[in-house]
């Protein structure tokens, strides 16, 4: 929604000093100048991208304007925390075999299933399964064990970046293409240099039009964009350092609690519940309807009588 009312502000901002200043709003319409930066603009983006990754690029830029609820907040945190707390307190309670049914359906899973909105996310769900799996092997060092989640994170963050970066390059190329179109009109205003001074100049109007529009699309619309992208998906791939953090400390023979603080801290500090909070939390009953679905009490017992430890 931000985003919509960010446009808005800088169309209005732009055309209403336009009009303060005496200019016709007519005279900025010149469909012409569109066909040519956009249809440019569009081809550029089509042989630069493979078919998956415009797919990607289309579905990220219709979620920044869909009004949408923020997905990574304080709340999706705390889960995640209880979420780990569970875990680990079964591998202290049964050690990491115990962890083979959850580990490898997670969404069989009784404690997994406690957790719908971590479940809606796939790849962090495969990112802390796929961690705790090597735990359950055995015979690997918390060392190798970050390293290994340092990989996985490092291959998300680039994939993740590839259709900010992409827009980030065709916003750069729009006032050159803004040039083109203005280069374009120049030459059909030679054409008619014998002409009458008003159409002269009404064909050196409409040629600057074209240097507007790209400098304008690129600055006030493109690279913001592409911005806003990269930031959301950094917040996105936050949560793999915090489930790194966690883990490697349990790893470490760490108690789940001082485990999580680890997790905790990682946190950015606009989202980052307090200990005390996060705390708390671990120590609520899960909700009833939650509760109903798994019908499993026995690791939520440990996970409390783990958070008063």
């Amino acid at each position: 929604m931000l985003v919509i009312i960010g446009f808005i502000v800088v169309i209005v901002a732009v055309l209403g000093g336009f009009v303060l200043e005496g200019g016709v709003l007519l005279v900025l319409f010149q469909p012409a100048e569109f066909i040519i930066i956009g249809g440019a603009a569009l081809g550029s983006l089509l042989v630069s991208a493979p078919p998956e990754l415009m797919k990607k690029i289309l579905s990220k830029v219709l979620n920044t304007f869909k009004p949408v609820k923020k997905k990574i907040d304080r709340k999706y945190y705390l889960l995640l925390l209880r979420l780990m707390h569970d875990l680990f307190q079964l591998v202290r309670v049964k050690g990491v075999l115990g962890l083979d049914e959850h580990i490898e359906s997670p969404q069989n899973s009784d404690i997994f299933k406690r957790y719908p909105d971590i479940m809606n996310n796939k790849k962090v769900v495969d990112f802390l399964t796929d961690t705790l799996r090597l735990m359950a092997i055995g015979n690997v060092s918390s060392h190798s064990l970050e390293n290994v989640m340092d990989v996985d994170a490092d291959t998300q963050r680039e994939e993740g970046l590839k259709p900010g970066m992409l827009l980030q390059k065709i916003g750069d190329s729009l006032p050159g293409l803004g040039i083109v179109a203005a280069v374009l009109g120049i030459i059909i205003t030679m054409k008619a240099i014998d002409g009458p001074p008003e159409e002269i100049g009404h064909k050196v109007g409409a040629a600057l039009v074209g240097t507007f529009l790209g400098i304008l699309l690129a600055y006030g619309f493109v690279q913001p964009l592409a911005t806003n992208i990269d930031l959301e998906h950094e917040e996105e791939c936050q949560v793999y350092d915090v489930i790194k953090a966690g883990v490697c400390a349990f790893a470490n023979d760490l108690h789940p609690l001082y485990a999580l603080e680890f997790s905790r801290r990682t946190i950015s500090t606009s989202q980052r519940p307090s200990f005390l909070e996060m705390e708390k939390f671990l120590k609520e009953p899960v909700p009833d309807s939650v509760t109903e679905n798994t019908g499993d009490s026995t690791v939520e017992g440990a996970a409390v009588q783990g958070a008063g430890a």
